[in-house]
C-alpha cells in the first residue's frame, strides 16, 4: 500500500480544479476526487488487515520515508496503525459528503472546492505523518483554508468568526510548536521522528513542563475547556461544508494530537496531569450540554453539543485505560459522522426555510421526509440510542473510565454519564419543535425535499453511523492494536 497516494489524489484534485473554468466541471472533478479518496481508504483497510496477518508489526505499517531536510533530521515519513486509518476513513467520508451538499455553491465555485479539497489534503497528511515537523506542516494546511471558507462564503458575523477561529487555532498551533521543539532538542539525536521519540525516555521535568504545551495546544482544536469559545462562532458562521469539516474532522485533529503526540510521547506527564484533564473534560461535557439546552439556533445548538461530545473524547484519553482509549477513538469517528450529518441537515433546512431558529419551525416532516429522517438519525445518535454509533462509542468510554479505580475517577464517570439525560432533553425538544406537529409557517408549505446530491451525502454519513452502531466490533478491533501500545506505555512505570 503506497500511502503517498492518499496525499497525491487530493493534491491533484485541488490543482485540477484550479485549471478548470466551468462550474459543473469543477464540481464533478471534486466529486470524483473525493470518491477516489474513499475507495483508497477501503483498499487501505483491506491491505492493513492482510498485513496484520502476514507481517505483524509492533507499531506502524506501510512506512515510507526519505530525507527532506537532513540538516535538521526532518524527513518525509508516513505510516499507519488502526487509529490513524480510522481517522483517514472519517476524513474521506466527511469530505465526500461536504462536496455533495455544496453542489449549489455558485459564488467562486472553483475557489470554494479548491479550499475544501485542500483541507482534506491537510487532514490526510496530519493523520499519516510520523515526523512531528511534517505533522505540524499539515496541521497548518488544515487551518488556513477554514479562515477563507468562513470569511468569504460564511454568513452572519463571518469576518469576526473567521478571525476568532484563526487566532485561536493559530495560538494552539504556536503552543504545539513549542512542545514539538522541546521534544526535538531534548532527544539525544535531535529528531522529529515519532517512532524514534517513542523509544526515548524524556526526563520527568521535561515532560511536566512541556506536556501542557502539547496537550493544550492540540486541545484548543478539540474544544478543550476553557479554550472552546471559537467553536460556536466558527460553526454558526461557516458554510455548511465548512461546518461539517470543522466539527467532523478539524476537532479530531486536536484529539488525535492529544493522544498520539502528547499522551503517547510523554506518558509520565500524562499520568500526572490525568486528574486535571478529567476535570476539564467533565466541565466541558456538562457545560456543553446545559449550554445547548439554552440555544434557539440550530447551528449554535449543534456547536455547543460538539463541545459536550468532544469532552467524552478527552475523558477517554485522560482515563488512560486501554478500553477508554478505544472508546475515545470510536467517539472521534462517531462524533465526526454524526455532527457532519447534523450540520448537513441544518444547511438543507436553512436553504429551504431561510431560518435556523427553532421556534420559527414546526411540522417540517410533512414537507421534507428525507431531510427529517436524517435529522432524526443524527439526533438519536447524539443522545446515544442503541444501534447507532453514539451509543457504541460512549458506552465504551464509560466502561473504560469505570475501570480506573478510585473515588475521583468513579465520580467523574458518573458525572459524565449524567449528561446523557440533558442531551436527550435538548435533542428531543429540537426534533419535536422543528419536525413534529402542524406546519407552523404556511410559507413552508411549498418547500421541497432533498435533492439527489443531498440524499447521497446523507446516505454516506448514515451508513457509517449505522455500521458502527450495529457492528462496533470491526472498529474497536481496528484501533485495538494502537490503543494497546499507547496504554502499555501509560501503564508502565
Amino acid at each position: 500500500m503506497n500511502l503517498t497516494a492518499l496525499l497525491v489524489i487530493p493534491l491533484l484534485t485541488a490543482l485540477t480544479i484550479l485549471l478548470l473554468r466551468r462550474h459543473h466541471l469543477v464540481k464533478w472533478t471534486a466529486l470524483i476526487g473525493s470518491i477516489i479518496q474513499c475507495l483508497l481508504c477501503f483498499v487501505l483497510v483491506a491491505a492493513f488487515r492482510k498485513e496484520q496477518i502476514t507481517s505483524p508489526s509492533d507499531f506502524m505499517y506501510f512506512i515510507q520515508q526519505f530525507d527532506w531536510l537532513p540538516a535538521w533530521n526532518i524527513s518525509y515519513k508516513l505510516g499507519v496503525d488502526g487509529i490513524s486509518i480510522a481517522m483517514i476513513m472519517l476524513t474521506a467520508f466527511v469530505v465526500l459528503a461536504g462536496v455533495l451538499v455544496s453542489w449549489n455553491i455558485e459564488k467562486m465555485t472553483r475557489e470554494f472546492y479548491f479550499l475544501l479539497i485542500l483541507l482534506s489534503l491537510g487532514a490526510h497528511g496530519f493523520f499519516l505523518s510520523l515526523d512531528l515537523f511534517m505533522q505540524f506542516f499539515f496541521l497548518e494546511i488544515a487551518v488556513i483554508p477554514k479562515y477563507l471558507l468562513i470569511g468569504i462564503w460564511g454568513s452572519g458575523k463571518k469576518e469576526y468568526s473567521a478571525n476568532k477561529l484563526a487566532l485561536m487555532l493559530m495560538g494552539g498551533s504556536a503552543l504545539v510548536l513549542v512542545g514539538i521543539l522541546a521534544l526535538y532538542f531534548s532527544s539525544p539525536d535531535k529528531t522529529f521522528d515519532i517512532v524514534r521519540l517513542s523509544e526515548i525516555h524524556f526526563s520527568t521535568r521535561t515532560q511536566r513542563i512541556f506536556f501542557p504545551f502539547l496537550f493544550v495546544g492540540f486541545g484548543i482544536f478539540t474544544a478543550l475547556f476553557p479554550f472552546h469559545t471559537w467553536v460556536p462562532d466558527g460553526h454558526s458562521s461557516a458554510p455548511t461544508a465548512g461546518s461539517m469539516f470543522l466539527a467532523g474532522i478539524s476537532m479530531k485533529l486536536g484529539s488525535y494530537g492529544c493522544l498520539r503526540v502528547a499522551t503517547f510521547l510523554m506518558p509520565e506527564a500524562a499520568r500526572q496531569y490525568s486528574p486535571t484533564i478529567i476535570v476539564l473534560s467533565c466541565i466541558a461535557i456538562l457545560y456543553g450540554a446545559f449550554a445547548t439546552m439554552m440555544q434557539k439556533d440550530l447551528k449554535y445548538m449543534n456547536a455547543y453539543s460538539s463541545i459536550s461530545h468532544c469532552g467524552f473524547i478527552l475523558l477517554g484519553i485522560g482515563m488512560l485505560t486501554r478500553t477508554a482509549i478505544i472508546g475515545s477513538v470510536m467517539q472521534m469517528v462517531s462524533h465526526g459522522l454524526m455532527t457532519a450529518l447534523f450540520f448537513a441537515v441544518i444547511g438543507m433546512i436553512y436553504d429551504r426555510t431561510h431560518t435556523r431558529m427553532i421556534n420559527e419551525m414546526g411540522g417540517l416532516m410533512k414537507m421534507m421526509p428525507m431531510i427529517s429522517t436524517a435529522f432524526f438519525i443524527a439526533g438519536l445518535c447524539s443522545l446515544g440510542l442503541p444501534g447507532l454509533s453514539g451509543f457504541a462509542a460512549e458506552i465504551t468510554v464509560f466502561i473504560g473510565s469505570w475501570q480506573r479505580t478510585g473515588l475521583f475517577y468513579r465520580t467523574a464517570t458518573i458525572i459524565a454519564c449524567m449528561s446523557i439525560v440533558v442531551t436527550a432533553v435538548y435533542i428531543l425538544r429540537a426534533i419535536s419543535q422543528t419536525l413534529m406537529g402542524p406546519l407552523k409557517n404556511p410559507a413552508f408549505g411549498n418547500i421541497k425535499d432533498a435533492n439527489w446530491n443531498e440524499r447521497l451525502a446523507a446516505v454516506v454519513l448514515i451508513a457509517g453511523i449505522v455500521l458502527i452502531g450495529m457492528a462496533p466490533y470491526w472498529l474497536s478491533e481496528l484501533v485495538r492494536g494502537g490503543a494497546d501500545i499507547i496504554a502499555g506505555r501509560l501503564m508502565s512505570k
